[in-house]
């Protein structure tokens, strides 16, 4: 049996208050633990990974450490997902050094560089993968607080980050935004998050040409429907149920299946690649 026909396809309804954890997930989401064997790719590097706590962010770092990368994880305030994700690439014989606090305020972003370089000695490549969601059925519903809370989580967040980074940065170094299917085909429920992803891939496409003589790289993921804590704390039980079963593979997918595309674009192996966004979306066509 591979390890897709293994996946889980069935999720039951359920709902968490947001942020939300792993432990309350059914079922457990795959992050590559059991599952993810480097290569080499990252020996020597020193990454920041936004989110790392949990989802997408923790199955990234759990890659970049078993391909020989040290890891920062950022992350708001789920304190026992970032200690586990911590162990995860500790036991990879990489350091992990676990940093809490908003990254919406552009004095953490810049601290959370220089602590970086302080302790781990640079910084190679950094990921901005952290991302805020809510779901309402009417713009009306959306306070205007909080819509400027999607923007400077989603947006501002890697424009304080990226700015911080560069300057440490070498020739060779990346940097990985996290984008989305919600940036091409838009769900009218996520306006404001949708929104947002549709100036993180612009945001990459004109970094990337900015940053080219530099020789610094800017790629993107774009992720389609993935099993992480942002689901079940910003969807409403019944749609949680259906999550992921719309695309053309019928099923919701693991963050695990994302953690190549962020190595490729980490590593030497996409030194030609920048501006590039790289769709894992089940099948759904990023029009």
């Amino acid at each position: 049996m591979s390890s897709e026909d293994s996946r889980p396809t069935e999720i039951p309804p359920q709902q968490q208050t947001p942020p939300g954890t792993i432990g309350e997930m059914t079922p457990t989401p795959d992050h590559g633990e059991d599952s993810y064997a480097g290569s080499g790719k990252l020996v020597g590097e020193v990454a920041i990974i936004t989110g790392a706590d949990s989802g997408i962010g923790r199955a990234v770092a759990i890659a970049f450490a078993r391909e020989g990368a040290d890891v920062v994880i950022s992350y708001l305030s789920e304190d026992e997902d970032a200690r586990s994700t911590a162990a995860w690439v500790e036991k990879a014989g990489r350091k992990a050094v676990v940093v809490a606090g908003d990254i919406t305020s552009e004095a953490h972003c810049k601290e959370l560089v220089d602590r970086t370089v302080r302790e781990l000695g640079g910084l190679d490549i950094l990921v901005n993968n952290a991302a805020f969601q809510r779901t309402y059925e009417d713009i009306g519903d959306i306070s205007s607080e909080e819509w400027d809370v999607t923007l400077r989580t989603n947006i501002y967040a890697p424009f304080y980050l990226s700015k911080a980074a560069i300057p440490f940065m070498q020739h060779g170094s990346a940097i990985i935004n996290t984008t989305s299917i919600q940036s091409k085909s838009p769900s009218p429920q996520l306006l404001a998050y949708a929104t947002t992803k549709g100036a993180i891939s612009n945001f990459t496409a004109g970094l990337a040409q900015m940053l080219g003589k530099k020789g610094i790289r800017v790629n993107a993921v774009a992720p389609g429907p993935i099993w992480t804590p942002l689901i079940p704390s910003t969807m409403p039980p019944e749609k949680v149920a259906t999550f992921g079963k719309n695309t053309p593979l019928g099923r919701v997918g693991q963050p695990a299946e994302l953690a190549g595309a962020y190595v490729l674009l980490a590593s030497s192996e996409g030194s030609y690649m920048s501006g590039s966004i790289i769709s894992v979306t089940g099948g759904e066509p990023m029009l």
